[in-house]
């Protein structure tokens, strides 16, 4: 009898920014999930990736990582986001147990098949692929860019309140104008990334 499959998405958001961490997400949705409400998170407004975040986290398995500011700059910054989706796929997969039984699901009558957004594949211990642009075709990536683009403003917002004069609630740490001049002025904020250009 051949095994039915759960899919893991697998997706991370700031690999672009010049400050802050990069997220990862791992997410598999239920067989019943209103999948009408996902789409890759760069399409969404912040209002409907949050309340399809809420519906996410109610209904998914899934898991979430950073990988910080530091370590990009030890590892550069396409390591450091497999390492997030590594890490995020552990703690995903921590949870899978107990979410299997909550619906009903017979986890020794499935294989779990990964997707990871892009062309690099993340060290997980599930079989997975890399495809670009999957964050636009796949629900579980969308899931997955969803979480983490959410959970990466979330914090880059808690850093603005600690370093008010970047204005990080705003740019959320991308390379924009405003970002790099007041970098320039008054130097690196304590979470810049200093191995990438200003």
């Amino acid at each position: 009898m051949s095994s039915k499959i759960l899919y893991a998405g697998f997706d991370e958001a700031g690999r672009g920014p010049l400050a802050g961490p990069v997220s990862a997400a791992c997410v598999i949705l239920p067989f019943d999930f209103p999948v009408e409400i996902l789409n890759d998170s760069k399409k969404l407004s912040e209002k409907k990736r949050i309340a399809a975040e809420k519906i996410i986290l109610e209904k998914a398995c899934y898991g979430h990582a950073f990988i910080d500011h530091k370590k990009i700059d030890e590892i550069n910054i396409l390591q450091a986001s497999l390492l997030a989706m590594k890490k995020a796929c552990e703690a995903m997969l921590k949870k899978l147990p107990d979410w299997a039984v909550k619906n009903n699901i017979d986890l020794k009558e499935y294989v779990i098949s990964g997707i990871a957004d892009g062309t690099f594949i993340p060290d997980v211990m599930i079989e997975c692929r890399a495809e670009p642009k999957a964050d636009a075709k796949y629900p579980c990536v969308m899931a997955a860019s969803i979480i983490a683009k959410n959970e990466r403003d979330r914090y880059m917002i808690e850093m603005d309140k600690l370093y008010p004069e970047y204005g990080y609630a705003k740019h959320k740490g991308y390379p924009t104008k405003l970002h790099r001049e007041i970098c320039k002025k008054i130097g690196p904020s304590p979470i810049q990334r200093l191995s990438f250009n200003v």
